[in-house]
């Protein structure tokens, strides 16, 4: 992986594939992920050098901004990220649940990274707008008290642009709670 991944979302497929196309051709980028999701959205992941991605972003909201619905940039994103996005990761240590959930694809990449960055939390899972009408949500465990510095620093990221929709924090959450989740 790069030292940068970026994301575009848009509101159609065509649109998303068009804008696929003139990412690669723009810089020197490779595409992690493309993809239709809920409800007929296009996303496209794609990691480089940070200039590079940022190039590719910029040219892609330049000729396709009227169907753009978020995106974002982020230089060295935290390494949990994609083992939750996969659904690679194995918690061990079960404690405070923190849930957030946002309005887009690209917020919740954001805010994942943020939470992950802000304090001694692991990732479960973030789920990108499968089966969910184009909202996503994340969840991460940890020690109470972390659990609520990530999740209240994730939640004012995501809400400056409006893409914040609900979280919680549950301090000891029930065995089959663990068991639907894990």
């Amino acid at each position: 992986m790069g030292k940068a991944i970026g994301m575009v979302e848009y509101l159609t497929v065509s649109t998303g594939v068009q804008a696929a196309d003139m990412i690669l051709k723009t810089a020197k980028v490779s595409i992690i992920e493309a993809k239709t999701v809920c409800p007929g959205k296009y996303i496209i992941i794609f990691s480089g050098e940070l200039s590079a991605v940022n190039a590719s972003i910029e040219a892609s909201k330049n000729v396709h901004g009227e169907k753009l619905i978020d995106s974002f940039l982020l230089g060295n994103p935290h390494e949990s990220i994609f083992p939750a996005i996969y659904g690679a990761v194995e918690i061990k240590n079960k404690r405070a649940l923190g849930v957030l959930e946002t309005f887009s694809a690209s917020s919740i990449i954001v805010a994942a990274d943020e939470a992950a960055k802000t304090s001694d939390v692991e990732l479960i899972e973030v789920r990108i707008a499968r089966g969910m009408s184009g909202k996503s949500y994340l969840m991460l465990t940890g020690d109470i008290g972390a659990v609520e510095a990530a999740i209240k620093k994730a939640s004012a990221v995501v809400g400056k642009n409006g893409m914040l929709l609900d979280s919680s924090i549950m301090a000891n959450p029930d065995e089959g709670l663990w068991n639907t989740i894990l």
